[in-house]
């Protein structure tokens, strides 16, 4: 069974619920565990009211799957509560009919025939990607089993963008874990915050960069033989499903458009029985494969179309008439809220990747696997010289 994962559940829903099937048995998996990525999820510069008033706190309940704190290799339920739903259950909710500029408000209405824009937002709103921050925490558990981690960081908001080149990838992560943007870069950090105060006294909204790493991953992940199956392909797949998220990079793709072909790549070389790279301008992925070297994307995430500020639009109810937009609660800038959200769909595409390139259906299965993949050396690819291959 490959990994696989669907969720359910609106905004103001009664719950999210996630079902995850293909996890290996014999991971340790806790509600608390999963709850670390949920809660980062929830906290954040331009964070907007509903946080404050406490009416998101997330606490993931696991339904199936897991007994005595252990995958079984069954599905597994995941659940979590909307805390807000006991505001809206049994009210009259007043139709929803000027469609807000860059939601999917209205090529919903026209795809699906809706009367009413709230059954899109319902489903459209980013309030879906707690289901899926649940999902990539038990995929992240499986990864942290063989050593690979993945973390995210902002680069850049409002167009304020982080001085980042003499700071590791393991320094970014760490550091932006302590920034209330999420930005690993102090001053970027202190101008980010100032950007966002503006914009929010401004009944405006900033959008901006996310990066994540995985660090320490095999090579052989993915494959070029069709364009499903490429590594590249995939987390472009999945971080573009993302709300809000309209451009992606791997590596140093766009500043490899201004190079030429000898200086975009990276030098292959040879130390003690090991190939290693000069650079990695590839961002860890050649030919959809992923190298062993770090596993970089970066995001582009919109500023999000629910503005205090209105904006021009037409009243669909009232034949079209001029109209401005309303307001829902929002954030200011979720792009700190949405580091872990990318952190956990790249983590789903690496464990699935991982899986298929293993198999096995118990984490004791895979250990003795991974470490063959792991000792993988320059000897072990056993390339001859003489010529095997005649086209007919």
């Amino acid at each position: 069974m490959p990994l696989r994962f669907i969720t359910a559940g609106e905004s103001h829903g009664p719950c999210l619920t996630v079902i995850l099937e293909g996890v290996p048995a014999g991971l340790v998996i806790t509600e608390e565990s999963l709850a670390r990525d949920l809660s980062r999820r929830q906290t954040g510069s331009g964070t907007g009211p509903r946080l404050a008033q406490g009416m998101e706190n997330d606490i993931p309940r696991i339904l199936a799957g897991v007994m005595n704190g252990r995958t079984t290799g069954a599905p597994i339920a995941l659940q979590i509560v909307n805390r807000d739903h006991a505001h809206w259950k049994g009210r009259a909710i007043p139709a929803f009919t000027i469609p807000r500029p860059g939601h999917a408000d209205l090529p919903a209405a026209v795809k699906y025939g809706y009367d009413d824009f709230r059954y899109a937002l319902e489903r459209a709103s980013a309030r879906e990607t707690a289901a899926r921050v649940a999902a990539g925490a038990v995929c992240r558990a499986l990864l942290d089993t063989f050593g690979i981690q993945v973390g995210g960081y902002v680069s850049a908001i409002g167009g304020i963008a982080a001085r980042l080149d003499d700071v590791s990838l393991e320094q970014r992560i760490v550091r932006s874990r302590a920034a209330a943007s999420s930005c690993p870069d102090p001053a970027a950090a202190e101008a980010i915050d100032a950007a966002i105060d503006r914009a929010r006294q401004d009944g405006d909204t900033l959008g901006g960069v996310i990066e994540v790493a995985v660090l320490n991953p095999p090579a052989g992940l993915g494959s070029y033989a069709t364009w499903e199956e490429r590594l590249d392909s995939r987390l472009a797949a999945a971080v573009l499903g993302v709300p809000a998220m309209k451009g992606f990079e791997i590596g140093d793709a766009f500043a490899n458009t201004a190079r030429t072909g000898t200086t975009a790549q990276d030098a292959v070389r040879s130390e003690d029985g090991r190939i290693i790279r000069g650079s990695n301008r590839c961002g860890g992925i050649e030919g959809g494969i992923s190298n062993g070297q770090p596993i970089l994307i970066r995001a582009a995430m919109k500023p999000i179309p629910t503005t205090i500020a209105p904006q021009e639009s037409v009243n669909l109810a009232a034949n079209g008439a001029a109209a401005q937009t309303g307001y829902e609660r929002s954030d200011t800038c979720p792009v700190p809220r949405a580091v872990v959200v990318i952190e956990a769909v790249v983590c789903f595409v690496i464990a699935r990747a991982l899986l298929e390139k293993l198999g096995g259906d118990s984490i004791d299965e895979i250990r003795p696997r991974f470490a063959a993949l792991r000792a993988l050396a320059v000897d072990t690819l056993r390339l001859s010289s003489e010529s095997k291959i005649f086209w007919p």
